[in-house]
């Protein structure tokens, strides 16, 4: 097993190579502007690192979001390039799952919480690192104050809104690391892995505007 694991739901542009048993080289920057830009030298670096070709990879692993559309479909894009390229199943995670498996927390309820904009989070409550309870979804902080009320909290949207979440902590961003990790321990143990479908959760910002003139050729 050879499994090449990305995500870009999120600021950090995150790559890793995960051979069945470890991580064998891993990459994450953050930049929430340059996502296409990072994310194919990323890769090469982490082959690099490792000393291996592309053509080694037998599955690729990608993060599902929830995310902002035009970060997330730069992951998803690229990830759906390299299995037709490749030959290879390509499996998708909620990126949410990735940060809680980071985490480590082996006794919750703890809640997962990533920055949405527009003053949202897109969050999700788990049992433990390996256990999503509810969500994901996208909400004002203030609006689920008191359902998350007294849960730790990991992620840059607990981060930010420390009224909501007072016991936030890191890990601050998903690594690409954990989410490899997470889908080989799920493989091995025989789980059949989501498809790559993107979590957006809302509409994207871009819409066709409403009264538009309509010119016609004479």
């Amino acid at each position: 097993m050879l499994l090449l694991a990305l995500d870009t739901a999120t600021p950090a542009v995150t790559v890793a190579l995960h051979d069945g048993t470890d991580v064998i080289a891993s990459s994450s920057q953050v930049d929430a502007r340059r996502h296409g830009e990072l994310l194919l030298p990323a890769v090469d670096r982490v082959l690099a690192e490792a000393g291996l070709k592309l053509e080694a990879v037998t599955g690729v692993v990608v993060g599902t979001g929830p995310g902002p559309y035009t970060g997330l479909r730069v992951g998803l894009m690229t990830a759906d390039t390299f299995g037709l390229a490749l030959g290879v199943p390509v499996y998708g995670l909620c990126t949410l799952d990735g940060l809680a498996y980071a985490a480590d927390i082996e006794k919750g309820p703890f809640v997962v919480a990533t920055d949405a904009r527009r003053k949202e989070v897109y969050w999700a409550t788990y049992a433990d690192s390996r256990t999503r309870l509810t969500g994901p979804a996208v909400d004002r902080p203030a609006d689920i104050a008191e359902q998350v009320a007294g849960l730790p909290a990991v992620g840059a949207g607990a981060l930010l809104y420390p009224d909501t979440f007072p016991s936030a902590h890191e890990p601050e961003h998903v690594s690409a690391a954990a989410l490899a990790a997470l889908a080989a321990e799920k493989l091995a143990a025989g789980e059949e892995l989501p498809a790559p479908r993107p979590l957006y959760l809302r509409r994207p910002d871009a819409q066709v505007p409403k009264n538009y003139k309509v010119v016609t050729p004479k």
